[in-house]
């Protein structure tokens, strides 16, 4: 076992140790160790800190339809992401299988009652809690600075995706104020705290990469998060931050990383060492910060069993597969030939008597056939892996997201050519030959969808590039309000100084 898998290891057994705690007080005699010199030391501040990274992943359930983490399981905020965009879809099937949640997300008919929606909101506020108790026990406890920085950048990494799905929301920084009172906050204004707490805490973050901070904001993680929300700036307060983009964006450079290379070789899986971007213990040369995932110890990754029909999956792992999640043909159809990304995706005729068409007539009413619609093998399952899920590791943020994002940063602010060797770099390691102009706005776009696809941006990107709105074979074009999700009911009856988001309100 690596060194940096089992350094991984600890700190979620330090979660669950934090987590036990809490509800045994009997094993633990904190007044022979008070609160304020625990905190302080080393193993302290990390088991309040473990808390908090505990909820990325989400806590390990068997069979967890909970809607927990931000990526690795099912109904949560990765299923709301990325079903909302143009890359993927769980189709109802016209077998009865699958509900129609998914495709409401894909067709822009969500409602503020779906449970989806609302295991996302209640993961975010969960995570926030114990995100403001950790920055509050170590700031009591005088712990290191780099300790409390990043607790306070854990909790900025949670109200930057509240404000992405959700515009105003409730906005508070201590336990100490009952739900029914918590004030929302305009999207500016959450917007402005969350820039404050990264310029004022990510130079204080450790400059390490790999061993304890794989899967930990470490300083090249805390500037590619500040990136993101600068990238995002107009969106959310109507202000492009393009300048301040581009600055973090080369703060993140500084962290020495490289894109990983692309070699064939005919005894990995999917035939290219590319492919190890997405499988376990991603490689510290492009990874900027992944989710540690153990199958039946520490999360999960269900997206390849997910994608496969049944007797696909028991041919290739010997175990059935659940026949979800599909690739919509048009965004499918985007990639050429030569490009190395498009081999994740399987059409036609597969081992197990399977052959998936290109075409899907439905994916609602009276829903997709049994075999329609291209399949994903992004995340190749590794072991160990079940028919619940696989053990690959999931990449929050990595290399060429950044220069995508520096090459788009340069075309909006007018120099496209500086964009053109960020763009290159990333087609050429794909097997594609490089721009033979300056790239435009489209290039980018077009080039993180095929980059980044299924890895929880598309959506983002969507509303960015001014295309979430447009029509697709399964939907006309959406009103505009659907660019942010519904607060849901619940939240609303919970707390009646909230303010639906327009649209909703019926």
């Amino acid at each position: 076992m690596k060194m940096k898998r089992k350094n991984i290891v600890l700190i979620g057994c330090l979660s669950i140790l934090l987590m036990a705690a809490c509800t045994n007080v009997d094993e633990v005699v904190y007044d022979r160790y008070p609160a304020e010199d625990f905190y302080g030391t080393p193993e302290g501040a990390d088991i309040a800190l473990a808390s908090v990274y505990a909820e990325i992943p989400g806590e390990f359930v068997r069979n967890n339809a909970s809607g927990v983490g931000y990526a690795g399981a099912d109904n949560g905020w990765y299923d709301m992401n990325c079903m909302a965009s143009d890359e993927q879809v769980i189709p109802h099937r016209n077998t009865g299988d699958w509900q129609q949640d998914f495709a409401r997300l894909h067709k822009h008919e969500w409602l503020p009652t779906d449970f989806i929606i609302n295991n996302t909101w209640n993961w975010l506020y969960k995570s926030i809690f114990n995100a403001n108790l950790a920055v509050s026990l170590l700031e009591d406890s005088r712990a290191d600075e780099a300790k409390i920085a990043e607790a306070r950048v854990l909790r900025a990494f949670f109200y930057y995706l509240l404000i992405d799905d959700f515009g105003d929301v409730p906005f508070y920084t201590e336990n100490t104020i009952t739900v029914d009172q918590i004030p929302q906050a305009s999207r500016k204004e959450v917007f402005d705290f969350i820039v404050k707490e990264l310029t004022e805490n990510v130079e204080l973050l450790s400059g390490t990469k790999g061993g304890n901070f794989y899967g930990r904001f470490n300083k090249w993680a805390g500037y590619m998060l500040l990136a993101k929300v600068y990238l995002n700036a107009e969106v959310y307060t109507g202000e492009a931050k393009w300048a301040e983009c581009l600055e973090a964006c080369l703060k993140v450079s500084e962290g020495g990383f490289n894109l990983h290379p692309a070699i064939t070789d005919a005894n990995l899986p999917l035939g290219n060492t590319y492919y190890e971007l997405f499988g376990d213990v991603l490689p510290d040369d492009e990874t900027i910060l992944a989710i540690y995932a153990t199958l039946d110890v520490l999360s999960r990754n269900i997206y390849t069993n997910r994608s496969l029909a049944g007797s696909h999956a028991q041919a290739l792992f010997g175990y059935s597969g659940w026949n979800g999640t599909i690739v919509p043909k048009d965004f499918y159809l985007k990639y050429d030939d030569n490009d190395i990304r498009k081999q994740q995706y399987l059409v036609g005729e597969q081992p197990g008597g399977v052959n998936y068409t290109l075409d899907v007539q439905s994916i609602d009413s009276p829903g997709a056939a049994p075999q329609a619609g291209v399949r994903n093998i992004k995340f190749y399952p590794v072991t160990p892996r079940t028919g619940g899920g696989a053990s690959n590791d999931f990449p929050i943020y990595r290399y060429a997201d950044a220069l995508l994002m520096m090459a788009e940063c340069h075309v909006r602010l007018g120099n496209s050519a500086a964009a053109k060797p960020f763009v290159d770099a990333i087609r050429e390691r794909a097997g594609l030959a490089a721009l033979t102009t300056n790239p435009t706005l489209e290039d980018i776009y077009n080039e993180r969808g095929f980059e980044l696809n299924w890895e929880g941006h598309r959506r983002q990107d969507m509303i960015r590039f001014g295309t979430f709105l447009e029509p697709n074979e399964f939907r006309g074009a959406s009103s505009d309000y659907r660019k942010i999700f519904p607060i849901p009911t619940s939240a609303l009856d919970a707390n009646p100084g909230l303010q639906q988001n327009p649209g909703y309100e019926n």
